[in-house]
């Protein structure tokens, strides 16, 4: 199923929908377009501003590099597909030894499965009846299919129970552990995740498989307080197994890690001590596949061990300088609805002019209106209209969802491929 979904959006055909992108492919498969090896920077070849394009190399180099730190210290990987929802990067993403695949609400799912990914985990408690029935269905109709997902409530319980009665397979739940008060979803204290294992016991829909959490919303967080939190998911995942609370799971499900902290997960991670069953130390960073040149560049556990590699910001956002007004300000044709800009504003890193591209020096984006990126020059800024900027930008999660065909393109700009994101 996966790989004849994944060629029918090889067979999808190019046109108004899918900005950026040549006029004159109008018509053509993506398939053809990407046979045709046209380059975001030569003229004829008719890429329109603004267009985002992924590194083929950086986006590879990024897949591979979390293969091997994953496969080193001994972790599964589930990366968040909510970060992308590509089913083509999704699958490059198993082919480079994800277990599978996390994701957050019923219709990410529905996307999922419609590509063929048979390992889904989510990273959210699922109450919604017509979801659970979906879910179940699928689970019914295909034995290899594995789901996943949090309870965090008695009466979560109740209601997955109420949705799911009569179905064929129970759905695998892990409680989840709040990481805090003032933190985001789980249980807060032990003692109610003891009372929402033992409703999940009660009934026959519902297996416990774990424990999970999420140690990126770790109040004030720091290496010692995200250190004590995964201590304390440990030790609940010991003491449910010590109760005898995973009856039927065939192996004990540890989950945690954004994209902030996963080194601290590796480490705690690495003491879980020997449980009654195999123990899946799963992680579920996903910003790492683009990675971005701002938030998790600041923030990435790499930064903290550069022995491990690092990561490379894959996205460039190619906008045209359309106004020059003053020799203090211009703008670009790239706005809010093309730019991630709610952690941190575009920055400008390059300019290219009749074929030269040099560093964007002298040029800082002050603002983003709906399609206009407002540039400050300074005194040395050499900026044109007709000039083409290259930006960096910020939080993966909300680059993907503002463009539905992203171009990949090599060093030179030889455009290699199409990425297909549904949000």
């Amino acid at each position: 199923m996966g790989t004849e979904a994944l060629t029918r959006l090889a067979e999808e055909r190019v046109d108004h929908r899918f900005k950026g992108l040549p006029p004159d492919a109008d018509g053509l498969t993506v398939a053809e377009l990407a046979a045709q090896r046209r380059n975001l920077f030569r003229d004829g070849d008719g890429f329109t501003t603004p267009v985002l394009a992924l590194s083929a190399e950086r986006l590879e180099h990024n897949l591979a590099l979390m293969e091997t730190y994953t496969a080193r210290h001994g972790l599964a990987f589930a990366p968040h597909g909510k970060t992308s929802m590509a089913p083509q990067l999704f699958h490059r993403q198993i082919e480079h030894g994800a277990w599978g695949i996390t994701l957050a609400v019923p219709h990410q799912v529905r996307v999922a499965r419609a590509f063929g990914v048979q390992r889904v985990f989510l990273a959210n408690e699922l109450v919604d009846a017509p979801a659970l029935r979906w879910i179940a269905g699928e689970l019914a109709a295909d034995p290899e299919f594995r789901f996943v997902c949090y309870v965090d409530s008695v009466r979560g319980v109740e209601l997955m129970d109420a949705a799911l009665a009569g179905t064929a397979r129970p759905v695998d739940v892990v409680i989840e552990l709040g990481a805090g008060e003032g933190a985001r979803t789980g249980v807060r204290t032990e003692t109610e995740c003891a009372a929402v294992a033992a409703a999940v016991a009660a009934v026959p829909t519902l297996r416990l498989v774990g424990v999970a959490g999420y140690e990126g919303e770790v109040p004030r967080a720091d290496p010692e307080r995200v250190r004590a939190y995964l201590r304390r998911l440990v030790a609940l995942a010991a003491d449910l197994d010590k109760g005898g609370l995973f009856g039927e799971a065939e192996e004990i499900v540890v989950s945690a890690g954004g994209s902030a902290w996963f080194d601290a997960v590796a480490d705690v991670f690495a003491g879980i001590p020997e449980l009654s069953r195999p123990v899946l130390k799963l992680l579920r960073s996903g910003a790492y596949v683009s990675h971005d040149d701002g938030h998790y560049r600041r923030l990435t556990p790499f930064g903290r061990v550069p022995e491990e590699g690092a990561l490379e910001p894959a996205f460039r956002l190619w906008a045209q300088v359309v106004s020059r007004p003053t020799p203090e300000q211009a703008f670009a044709n790239a706005g809010k609805r093309d730019a991630a800009y709610d952690l941190d504003l575009p920055t400008a890193q390059v300019v290219r002019r009749d074929g030269e591209e040099r560093p964007a020096a002298g040029i800082t984006v002050t603002g983003l209106s709906d399609q206009h990126a407002w540039l400050r020059t300074e005194a040395d800024a050499d900026l044109a209209v007709g000039d083409w900027i290259g930006l960096g930008l910020s939080h993966p999660c909300t680059s993907f969802d503002k463009w539905q065909l992203i171009p990949v393109a090599e060093a030179d700009g030889t455009v290699v491929d199409y990425i297909r994101t549904f949000f």
